[in-house]
């Protein structure tokens, strides 16, 4: 006969066997840790001093999530010359890694590129650049208005450009450049940046995606633009050099959408990284 203790104890048994625990919440340095790793994405390259500015940590609490996030992957340094610091040793800038990049929405990138693999096997390579023309055509439409809102000032459409990526989650920013004398004020630009590309990996195979997008953005600010840099080509960030010495184009983008074809008329010069 068993004993009186050994039925409960077997019940225990099997409810500790079916108990799941819940998840755990993430803990604070988890939460710090995608402060920082946001920060590094809006702001680089930058340094770990200016981190810690921006949120208001310690040098070594910030230096620790750095260090934890390099170690991961997700991040890396980029060694930057000092502006008028002569041969001095370079400074650690933050930005992220491919592999930081590819955590931040290019789900399904895998089975697109596979996808347009075989649009190109089947119809050419024309195929694939008609596909990425009506993708950014989409965007040319939408962002129109609000750079044409903007005026002429090829700066004022530049940065309402820029606005308008960082609303879809390119993490835009626009600097102004002005040239001092000796130089002529027609070498001003806008150095406009990206710091995230959703499809990154699918550029990589399929440059025409970046050429698609630069020239959509010479017809939006109206004067023609270079592409310094791009995500996918190794760069931290994508750079886009904009002149503006000199007034915007008088035809609207949305012209040149509504014709036949909408990037007839582009002649925009593009310099590879």
């Amino acid at each position: 006969m068993s004993s009186p203790v050994s039925m409960p104890s077997k019940r225990h048994a099997a409810a500790a066997e079916a108990y799941v625990p819940p998840p755990a919440l993430p803990d604070a340095d988890d939460r710090t840790r995608d402060r920082v790793l946001s920060a590094v994405l809006e702001n680089g390259p930058v340094s770990a001093a200016e981190l810690g500015d921006l949120l208001g940590f310690t040098p070594a609490a910030v230096r620790r999530h750095l260090d934890h996030l390099e170690r991961s992957g997700v991040i890396e340094v980029k060694r930057v010359a000092k502006a008028g610091s002569g041969a001095g040793r370079p400074a650690r800038r933050y930005v992220l890694s491919s592999q930081g990049q590819s955590t931040l929405g290019d789900d399904y990138l895998n089975i697109a590129s596979s996808a347009l693999r075989r649009l190109q096997e089947l119809a050419g390579e024309d195929a694939v650049r008609e596909y990425a023309e009506e993708r950014f055509a989409d965007m040319e439409r939408r962002y129109a208005p609000e750079v044409e809102a903007a005026g002429d000032d090829i700066t004022a459409r530049a940065m309402a450009l820029s606005k308008a990526l960082s609303r879809d989650g390119f993490v835009a920013s626009a600097h102004s450049i002005e040239a001092k004398a000796p130089l002529p004020a027609a070498l001003s630009s806008v150095q406009l940046c990206q710091g995230h590309c959703p499809i990154q990996r699918l550029a990589a195979e399929f440059p025409v995606f970046c050429d698609t997008e630069t020239k959509v953005f010479s017809r939006l600010v109206g004067v023609d633009v270079r592409r310094l840099s791009t995500l996918a080509q190794g760069g931290h960030v994508c750079t886009t050099h904009i002149p503006t010495g000199r007034l915007a184009a008088t035809a609207s983008p949305d012209v040149a959408v509504q014709s036949g074809n909408p990037y007839q008329e582009s002649n925009n010069q593009q310099e590879r990284p």
